[in-house]
C-alpha cells in the first residue's frame, strides 16, 4: 500500500521544482496522491479494513490542506499540479 522507493524517486523527479527538492507542496501532494490511489485499489478487495480507511482519510485531508496552501500562495502552480495529477477542482 505504500509507494516503493523507485516509484517515489520517479514521482519526486517528475514534480520537483529544482534538484534535491523533496519538500515542496507539489512533491508532497504527488506522493500523497500515489499513496491514496494505492489504498483505493486495496479497498476494492478489502472493504472491511477500517483501520486503513482511517489512514486514507488522514492522507486525503493532508493533501487537501497542502492544495489549499498552494492555491493561496500561487494559483498558477496549483492549477498546473491539479491538471498534471488529474485531480478534480
Amino acid at each position: 500500500m505504500s509507494v516503493s522507493a523507485e516509484k517515489k524517486q520517479e514521482i519526486i523527479k517528475d514534480n520537483a521544482r529544482e534538484d534535491g527538492d523533496t519538500g515542496s507542496p507539489e512533491v508532497q501532494v504527488a506522493i500523497l496522491t500515489e499513496r491514496i490511489r494505492n489504498l483505493t485499489e486495496h479497498f476494492k478487495g478489502h472493504h472491511k479494513d477500517n483501520h486503513s480507511r482511517r489512514g486514507l482519510l488522514q492522507m486525503v485531508n493532508r493533501r487537501r490542506s497542502l492544495l489549499a496552501y498552494l492555491k493561496k500562495k500561487d494559483v498558477e502552480r496549483y492549477n498546473a499540479l491539479i491538471a498534471k495529477l488529474g485531480l478534480r477542482k
